[in-house]
């Protein structure tokens, strides 16, 4: 069952250069996929198909991968994170998650603590949550910014436009400098709708087996969903790069959130071409008198 390549559809890909909107998109989207059962069998052949590239990019030693999951509470990173790499060999994939900053994290630039945790060539690695929370929540919530002592930052009337764009244009270059060095880099924001959001609460309230994914503090952050979506809009709008491109994956019906995101890494991986190393006469040449000498024994 072949199905059309998403990097370029514009219903999903923040097309780089444009102002974004995250309204623009629509969280219930599910392309020409009849309903569930196709999605979740087209995600089965992705996930056979994405171990035998891992294996390829290992082998071939060139690139890396980086993948960011951004979203609101209960938009389904956690679970598509657990489907989508199911196939992988757990050796050559990492996944970090990152929370409050820690007292060490926030002594270094607000980079550096994701800068550590990226993955070496041949490797999968992946950011739940990332450096972007640094224009996202802190955004909304720009006190928090005072806690990193930053120079001349000593009141929140000092984080202005210029403080962000300086933001923007940190992580642009920091990502610059990554693609050009071999790590590509693949950034997914999860877009569930408020709705959709509120009827995964009550089920994490009303189910006893999802009382531990449910925090008070989530419904407080609800209450901000209007900064948090300008916050989204503007960070896409500013940091969505031909190098590094955001995909805004309708999350509301999540069988084809995983799906979409699998088939976007499937098709950038098969651009790279990557494949297993072709060795020279000589070293075949070895092989083929290991065989004989295990042949006579």
């Amino acid at each position: 069952m072949n199905m059309k390549n998403l990097l370029h559809d514009p219903d999903i890909l923040a097309k780089p250069g444009k102002k974004i909107k995250v309204s623009d998109f629509d969280p219930s989207y599910k392309g020409i996929i009849n309903g569930k059962e196709d999605g979740v069998k087209l995600l089965e052949e992705n996930i056979e198909l994405m171990r035998d590239l891992q294996t390829k990019l290992y082998a071939h030693n060139r690139y890396s991968i980086l993948l960011i999951f951004q979203a609101m509470d209960a938009a389904g990173k956690d679970g598509t994170i657990k489907h989508v790499m199911s196939g992988i060999n757990p050796q050559g994939c990492h996944v970090y998650s990152f929370k409050t900053p820690s007292t060490e994290e926030l002594e270094h630039d607000f980079i550096w603590r994701t800068y550590k945790c990226l993955p070496e060539r041949g490797h999968f690695n992946i950011f739940n949550r990332s450096y972007y929370e640094e224009v996202l929540v802190v955004k909304v919530h720009p006190e928090y910014i005072l806690r990193q002592n930053l120079p001349g930052i000593k009141t929140t009337e000092k984080i202005n436009e210029d403080f962000w764009e300086k933001r923007y244009r940190q992580i642009i270059d920091m990502e610059q400098h990554l693609t050009e060095n071999g790590t590509i880099i693949l950034k997914f924001f999860l877009n569930v709708s408020k709705e959709e959001q509120k009827k995964r609460f009550l089920d994490r309230i009303d189910d006893p087996a999802k009382n531990w994914k449910f925090s008070s503090a989530d419904v407080s952050e609800r209450q901000h969903w209007d900064k948090y979506m300008k916050a989204y809009s503007e960070m896409l709008s500013e940091t969505s790069t031909e190098h590094a491109p955001w995909y805004v994956i309708p999350a509301d019906r999540k069988w084809f959130m995983r799906y979409a995101v699998s088939n976007i890494i499937i098709n950038r991986l098969k651009e790279l071409n990557a494949h297993y190393p072709v060795l020279p006469d000589s070293e075949k040449a070895k092989l083929e008198e290991a065989k004989k000498m295990l042949m006579n024994e």
